[in-house]
């Protein structure tokens, strides 16, 4: 998906300077791994340490040194911006200053670079391309110019995403209410038509729709890789997300699942995918960033005038997705990191037993049975035998009758009480402060 040190560059995003005489310890870190432990102050200058603790926490070697410059002998020379690729640019007109951070975009006039230092903090920024010195990459250059070791994409994330896709489109259809027309494999007839170079007419109709039907598997691979895979920035996307904003893209259109994609991490909604949206996707929870994308598309759906005719599969297909993204997440936080081979896991969440819900031991019907029913026949029996005493007095006031009545009816509410309140209990008692004065 990308080089393996800007996985540890994006977990340090945002990270800034601390205010006053204090030393942010992240920072000071930086200088650690970099191979400068000594250094403990934030504010000598950290932008080569930050790149050098990235590259050194992904088992790449770094350069060793804080000079931003000693990055132009490192690793081999690339003429294109590669993702993750390491920028060195000038700073002012002293030949020896300069400033250095990975590549996350890039326009005909500027560069975006994520890096250490950039206004005080870890952040995303942009640079005009007449600062650049040069660009450099971890690994060999192969004989088409592309770089072997380091190259931000992987065809095997390209393959299981294409994977997905096709099962999720299936074979050819050629529905009058779709207005894609004919399609197969989840290609249009028009696009088809497209990477043909030429369009759909009249005359040659019939002949792009049997060539449609009979399409290969490389020249599926071959349209997907180049209109969806490369235009959706999808491989620059955490291991996950990738894959919803791929379908997505395949789906919406490259352009409406970027505004989608920006819709669901609060920034600017434009339709480009650029140093911002990428950053933000990089900052963001995966799983979280995934269910929100999946509820997005499903209103999108739901706002089609064909929902009535697509709808459910459309909203099977959101599922889907959104379930084969989170478990691309879930293995990519447990499968062996390239940088060393150690597994990067994510903790099983802690078990805990649901609340329970407490209450007075007063309150308890049970307990309430059980008082009331050593009242009315245990205590007359037993008091006699501690010296108490029952006062005819007392007695007189009811009658003899009575009482035995009392105390039967008693003991016989206490039992129920019990029976009743033990059925009932579903609060685990807890003790109350009390007093009793005599």
């Amino acid at each position: 998906m990308q080089p393996a040190w800007m996985h540890h560059a994006w977990r340090h995003f945002g990270v800034h300077e601390a205010a006053g005489d204090a030393d942010n310890p992240v920072i000071v870190a930086f200088y650690r791994d970099a191979g400068h432990a000594s250094v403990r102050d934030d504010e000598v200058p950290w932008c080569a340490a930050f790149v050098g603790a990235c590259l050194a926490r992904s088992g790449t070697a770094a350069t060793g040194s804080l000079r931003a410059r000693s990055y132009m002998d490192w690793g081999v020379a690339v003429d294109t911006a590669h993702w993750g690729a390491v920028a060195v640019l000038s700073r002012g007109t002293n030949p020896r200053a300069g400033h250095v951070g990975f590549v996350v975009g890039e326009t005909r006039d500027h560069i975006w670079l994520l890096g250490g230092n950039q206004s005080n903090a870890v952040t995303v920024a942009r640079f005009p391309r007449s600062r650049l010195l040069g660009l450099r990459m971890s690994g060999v250059a192969s004989a088409d110019g592309d770089v072997q070791s380091g190259v931000t994409a992987t065809d095997d994330a390209f393959d299981a995403a294409l994977a997905h896709v096709l099962r999720m489109e299936g074979g050819y259809t050629h529905d009058p209410h779709d207005p894609g027309g004919p399609t197969n494999k989840g290609i249009t007839l028009a696009t088809y038509a497209r990477h043909r170079g030429t369009e759909v007419r009249d005359g040659n109709r019939a002949a792009l729709i049997a060539d449609l039907k009979a399409i290969t598997d490389d020249t599926v691979a071959q349209i997907y890789r180049t209109r969806y895979w490369r235009l959706s920035r999808a491989a620059d996307m955490p291991r996950g997300v990738h894959l919803m904003h791929f379908d997505a893209s395949v789906n919406h259109g490259h352009t409406g699942a970027a505004r989608i994609l920006q819709t669901a991490l609060n920034v600017t909604v434009d339709g480009e995918i650029g140093p911002i949206t990428l950053g933000a996707a990089r900052a963001a929870d995966p799983a979280e960033l995934i269910a929100r994308y999946a509820e997005l598309r499903a209103d999108r759906y739901r706002e089609l005038h064909h929902f009535w005719r697509f709808g459910r599969g459309w909203l099977n297909r959101v599922n889907a997705t959104r379930n084969a993204a989170l478990a691309a997440h879930r293995k990519s936080q447990t499968s062996p990191a390239k940088s060393g081979g150690q597994n990067v896991s994510t903790p099983e969440p802690e078990q805990t037993n649901p609340p329970v819900e407490e209450k007075w031991w007063g309150e308890s019907l049970t307990i309430r049975g059980v008082l009331l029913t050593f009242l009315s026949t245990v205590l007359p029996v037993a008091a006699p035998l501690f010296g108490l005493e029952i006062t005819t007095e007392m007695i007189a006031q009811i009658g003899t009758h009575a009482t035995a009545l009392l105390q039967a009816i008693g003991g016989l509410a206490g039992i129920a009480l019990t029976i009743f309140g033990r059925t009932r209990a579903t609060a685990r008692l807890t003790r109350l402060p009390m007093q009793v004065r005599v």
